[in-house]
């Protein structure tokens, strides 16, 4: 059964409530169960985007999306360019 898919906005905000849990002197097991969610997810969000604020996420999200257009436009020209080598040898 797949679960509920957060938004990286809320990924951070529950982020940052298991730190303030922890500085209360809760552990991360029950910190992390308090607010929903399982440690290995916690500590996966952690790794993905750990110390990062919302201006940083959003600069991160236009930089993937921006990559991913530009990786787009590279393999079409790769592709533009295979078909040109191929028919200016004649091999069509």
């Amino acid at each position: 059964m797949a679960g509920k898919r957060e938004k990286p906005e809320e990924i951070v905000s529950k982020l940052r409530q298991v730190e303030v849990l922890q500085g209360q002197g809760m552990t991360i097991a029950d910190a992390v169960r308090q607010i929903g969610i399982t440690q290995q997810t916690y500590y996966r969000w952690r790794k993905l985007y750990g110390g990062m604020g919302r201006d940083q996420l959003k600069r991160l999200k236009e930089l993937e999306k921006e990559n991913q257009r530009l990786r787009r436009a590279v393999s079409d020209l790769t592709l533009d360019k295979l078909i040109l080598t191929e028919a200016a040898r004649g091999n069509f």
